[in-house]
């Protein structure tokens, strides 16, 4: 996990423990003045409190003089819980309020973390994807297989799926092999194809799956990546690099499309590099061919997303166009 996450989680719960025993004091201070006799119980169940231990401790006390002394505090507590719903407050009205009972508003139970803690992290990831607002539309729910033609297409002469064929192939290793095994796979994925063939559709169901089960996914198109790496080059920009270092999936989107400079070429294949060799996995989506990226790019960078790449080819006409047609008709009825 990137440290800065850590320490930003434990400062929010450093806040709600200060809130929380805030609103305790206010609590009490509401008591004291309406209700003394409630806090002159509550004074007495302190003091024997204190005194149990010490009592304990001394040689000559018996085991009869520890019950009584327990048996005393059992009652004044079950006084102090009769007189405050008397009335008209809750029992638990003069202790903190944890937000999350199970870890005290810690984040952690022992040396684990909390459901709560994940819950937060999950919240951090998704601010930071750049996804939050997207990924409710775009989810392996809104996933339509039936909009891939189940036909050969003759645009595609060398392909021996169809495109529904070949989309349920990439479907089912998604679903049932590269997100359950996300965490013990080095896989890194291609796709590619013409625009409008699911490449970013598809894209935003593995953030979401991946960020929904606590994984860091970072989402740039192409162009956005190239300036981020230009202000980490030249304004050092440390938390930027490392997010895009270190995040557990870079997704890049529309790989091809933006400007291409030396810089762009240089920074790019940079990270590449950096990202294969710490073993943190990328997701690219290109309207570009395998062929196209030694001419785009240069060799090195090609060799790279050949190599170490998983490539996954995207075929059929454009789903936006087939969405748009059903749309219509589903009015007109």
């Amino acid at each position: 996990m990137i440290s800065g996450y850590q320490s930003e989680i434990l400062k929010e719960y450093e806040e709600i423990r200060s809130i929380e025993n805030k609103n305790l004091k206010e609590r009490i201070k509401e008591i004291k003045d309406k209700h003394p006799e409630i806090m002159e119980i509550d004074d007495e169940i302190k003091k024997l409190s204190v005194k149990l231990p010490l009592l304990i401790l001394k040689s000559t006390t018996t085991e009869e003089d520890v019950e009584k002394l327990r048996d005393k505090i059992f009652d004044l507590r079950a006084k102090k819980l009769e007189a405050l719903v008397s009335k008209g407050y809750s029992p638990e009205y003069l202790t903190i309020h944890y937000r999350c009972k199970k870890c005290s508003d810690t984040g952690y139970i022992g040396t684990k973390r909390c459901e709560c803690f994940k819950d937060k992290l999950i919240k951090l990831h998704y601010k930071d994807s750049n996804l939050q607002s997207i990924l409710s539309k775009y989810n392996f729910n809104d996933f339509d297989l039936s909009l891939f033609p189940n036909k050969t297409d003759p645009s595609y002469p060398t392909q021996k799926f169809t495109p529904f064929e070949n989309m349920q192939r990439i479907y089912d290793f998604i679903v049932s092999q590269y997100i359950p095994n996300f965490n013990r796979t080095d896989v890194n994925l291609l796709f590619s194809g013409a625009a409008g063939t699911g490449k970013t559709f598809l894209s935003y169901c593995i953030a979401k799956e991946l960020l929904d089960r606590g994984y860091l996914v970072v989402y740039k198109t192409a162009d956005e990546l190239i300036r981020i790496l230009a202000d980490i080059r030249f304004n050092k920009n440390q938390n930027l690099d490392d997010l895009i270092t270190n995040c557990d999936l870079l997704i890049i989107d529309d790989l091809g499309s933006e400007q291409i400079t030396e810089f762009s070429k240089t920074e790019f294949f940079n990270l590449l590099n950096k990202k294969l060799l710490l073993g943190k996995k990328m997701l690219i989506s290109t309207n570009l061919v395998a062929d196209d990226l030694d001419d785009r790019y240069d060799r090195r960078t090609s060799s790279r997303l050949i190599g170490n790449f998983k490539f996954m080819r995207f075929y059929t006409y454009d789903l936006r166009i087939e969405k748009k047609r059903r749309l219509n008709m589903r009015n007109r009825k």
